[in-house]
């Protein structure tokens, strides 16, 4: 019994509130060399409106900033099921400054409420939604494009669509909410898709991994994978917040830093 109950408090109280910064390096081949370095920052599912804490999301802030990003990506499911408490939420985002752009996608749950609110307070806050569309950066004389899909459960994700206007052989950063979407996204010139959506399970068991994983997240879980037949990478994150049980178990809430390095250099 006291087993359980230390169990369950720290599934409840101690984990979920406990961020752990997850850092990787990334060698691209088509990167271009001036892009070498480029630091990109990812956080997803952070779920406002259900038991989410003003205290955790400055703290989430404030990791962000503490890695001196140059990109920053939301990968969806900003709130819950409703957009109204996005609202209190508008300042801290707009406090996160990145010299080459804040991008966010939006995932299954924000569409639950009124997407087109959820839409409106995230460019209030200084970042561009993308919904099957793209932006292209650029630094010297060389460019990389941020690409972003609708949501497979709640949208129509069009890969072509987002591509339009991406020349060809640009280096390209996919986000899409599912990660199982990426057997498809695979079949495209995209070099990395970054995803979330799977909360690595939530709960993790050890020897056995995730209880469970919603709907487009039954493939891929959490971390890194490498798909056929073009070697694109595929990350996912496990998220910030909880849905359904407002637990985590061996599965901390994450912050994804990443540095893409040009492969050769």
């Amino acid at each position: 019994m006291g087993a359980g109950l230390l169990s369950g408090g720290y599934a409840w109280l101690w984990e979920p509130r406990h961020l752990s910064i997850e850092s990787l390096e990334l060698e691209f081949a088509r990167l271009p060399s001036a892009f070498d370095g480029l630091k990109v920052v990812q956080f997803s599912d952070v779920h406002l409106g259900f038991h989410s804490y003003e205290s955790d999301f400055k703290n989430l802030m404030e990791s962000i900033m503490n890695q001196s990003p140059d990109v920053i990506c939301l990968t969806g499911d900003i709130v819950d099921n409703s957009a109204e408490p996005l609202a209190q939420a508008v300042p801290y985002l707009a406090s996160l400054k990145a010299p080459m752009g804040k991008f966010a996608i939006l995932g299954n749950h924000d569409h639950w409420g009124d997407p087109d609110e959820v839409i409106r307070m995230l460019k209030a806050s200084g970042f561009v939604v993308l919904q099957n569309s793209n932006v292209i950066l650029r630094r010297q004389e060389s460019m990389i494009a941020i690409v972003g899909l609708e949501d497979l459960l709640r949208g129509i994700p069009d890969p072509n669509k987002a591509l339009m206007g991406v020349p060809e052989g640009t280096f390209s950063l996919l986000l899409v909410h599912e990660p199982d979407y990426a057997d498809t996204t695979a079949l495209y010139p995209f070099d990395i898709q970054l995803s979330g959506h799977s909360h690595g399970g939530q709960v993790r068991l050890p020897f056995l991994g995730a209880v469970t994983t919603p709907i487009g997240s039954k493939r891929y879980i959490q971390g890194l994978y490498s798909l056929e037949p073009n070697g694109m990478q595929l990350y996912v994150n496990r998220g910030v917040g909880v849905t359904q049980l407002p637990i985590r178990f061996l599965c901390r809430p994450e912050l994804t830093v990443f540095t893409f390095k040009k492969s050769g250099i």
